[in-house]
């Protein structure tokens, strides 16, 4: 099976990590536009039966809220676990973070409606859970740890890609946990070992 782990920027001018999981062999690379995502997922994933994809950005909105312009709750059930966690993250509300959700939202969207089932994830706390300090050098020595076989000069956002498409993979092996709730919108991560 093959797992697409997306780290998202909060604009297509920005750098969004990409990465095809097959077992421990990834593969990686830059893209910019919601255009280019959707065509490599799709080109990544045809003719495979489960089609998953996990994101790295808030894909719902807090209960309350009816857009990210409007006010409303600044948490989601998600995010106050994640604090529960001692898990630092930032809030969809914050400045630069609207955009993200704002774009989030949208590809989600997109995806599910290709037929896609779309994990939302951060590799934060996949760092965190795995006790790896959120540095480069740091998360590549875990990923070889692990076996996960990766060129020597990835950025983090492809490492945050990585992160991803591990949890989308953990997911369909029933190794993940939901946080959240189901009205909201789960956030997915690795189950503790």
């Amino acid at each position: 099976m093959k797992f697409i782990g997306i780290d998202l920027a909060g604009s297509e001018k920005r750098e969004t990590g990409f990465c095809i999981l097959q077992g421990k062999k990834v593969k990686t690379k830059i893209l910019h536009s919601n255009k280019e995502i959707i065509s490599e997922t799709l080109s990544e994933l045809q003719g495979t039966h489960d089609k998953m994809v996990a994101i790295d950005a808030p894909l719902f909105l807090p209960l309350g809220r009816k857009t990210i312009e409007s006010r409303g709750p600044h948490f989601r059930v998600c995010d106050l676990e994640l604090r529960k966690m001692k898990i630092k993250f930032f809030p969809i509300s914050l400045g630069p973070m609207r955009m993200l959700t704002k774009r989030g939202i949208a590809l989600r969207e997109m995806l599910e409606d290709h037929g896609i089932k779309v994990l939302e994830t951060y590799p934060g706390a996949v760092y965190d859970i795995f006790h790896v300090e959120r540095n480069d050098e740091k998360i590549k020595a875990w990923l070889k740890r692990i076996g996960i076989r990766i060129k020597p000069r990835l950025t983090r956002h492809e490492l945050d890609a990585i992160a991803c498409a591990l949890v989308a993979q953990a997911f369909s092996k029933s190794k993940a946990m939901a946080i959240g709730e189901r009205s909201e919108g789960y956030m997915y991560l690795p189950r503790p070992e």
